[in-house]
């Protein structure tokens, strides 16, 4: 049984607080933040998506999320963040059943190439699907953890009912992604850190992303923004190009299918 409650949120001091929580997470610049506490509020008001991971009274995440095309059989995710391990993991599940109690077939939402675990958390633990590549997607973000990078994000799409989904989420099993023995490494870490690039011609390849992206990007070294642009000279070319992302293999690397 969970140790955390999650519910949705509807009072203003609530709201508040799941602000205050985004914006502690993200580390916002001052005078910047995630989302204003009357988008909330508007949000939830008119039946959208807006619940709170509780542990005891202690609000420990939250995520946000609206209605999208078409004709409200989508859920467009907007932010979700948590400061307790595994609760980012039951807020998403509690949004899954929301959902699927709403008419929604699908969920959709962001989130940055080059941060392993949340490409493993999206792709393999959840099952959603990395459906397209977006260049610089939000412009500049202001906060302490994109740094001065650009904006790269991958959009997934979670189609929450199909078998595969189940199993992760249901019974605990990774969607599975099968890597053909033929497959060869496009990208991969070098020793001192950076990406390195291979030249290759295998139908399928495996893309490595960086250990810690947000150490890098802290270090304040020139390497976060090469890790940007290896990544979307290789993973960003080859969905543009009609390429597969198959799935993420061994928490450490995307595995696509060229075209």
């Amino acid at each position: 049984m969970s140790a955390f409650v999650i519910r949705e949120l509807r009072e203003l001091d609530e709201l508040a607080a799941a602000c205050e929580l985004f914006d502690r997470i993200w580390g916002f610049e001052d005078g910047a933040l995630s989302i204003l506490r009357e988008i909330m509020r508007g949000y939830a008001y008119e039946g959208n998506y807006v619940a709170g991971a509780f542990l005891g009274d202690a609000l420990v995440g939250a995520s946000v999320g609206h209605f999208g095309p078409p004709h409200g059989r989508a859920l467009l995710s907007y932010v979700t963040g948590a400061v307790k391990p595994h609760a980012g993991l039951e807020l998403k599940l509690h949004q899954r059943r929301w959902a699927m109690d709403h008419g929604i077939e699908r969920i959709i939402w962001t989130f940055d190439p080059l941060v392993r675990r949340n490409a493993h958390f999206n792709l393999a633990k959840l099952g959603a699907r990395a459906e397209a590549y977006l260049e610089n997607h939000y412009g500049h973000m202001p906060d302490a953890i994109n740094g001065r990078d650009q904006s790269d994000r991958i959009r997934v799409v979670w189609h929450i009912t199909e078998p595969d989904v189940r199993a992760a989420v249901e019974c605990g099993r990774p969607a599975p992604v099968e890597v053909p023995a033929d497959a060869q490494r496009l990208l991969v870490v070098r020793p001192d850190g950076g990406p390195e690039v291979r030249v290759t011609d295998s139908e399928t390849v495996l893309l490595e992303a960086p250990p810690d992206i947000e150490g890098t990007r802290m270090a304040g070294s020139g390497l976060a923004a090469r890790w940007r642009g290896a990544m979307r000279d290789t993973l960003g070319r080859l969905v543009a190009d009609g390429g597969v992302v198959l799935g993420f293999h061994d928490k450490a690397s995307y595995v696509v299918q060229q075209k």
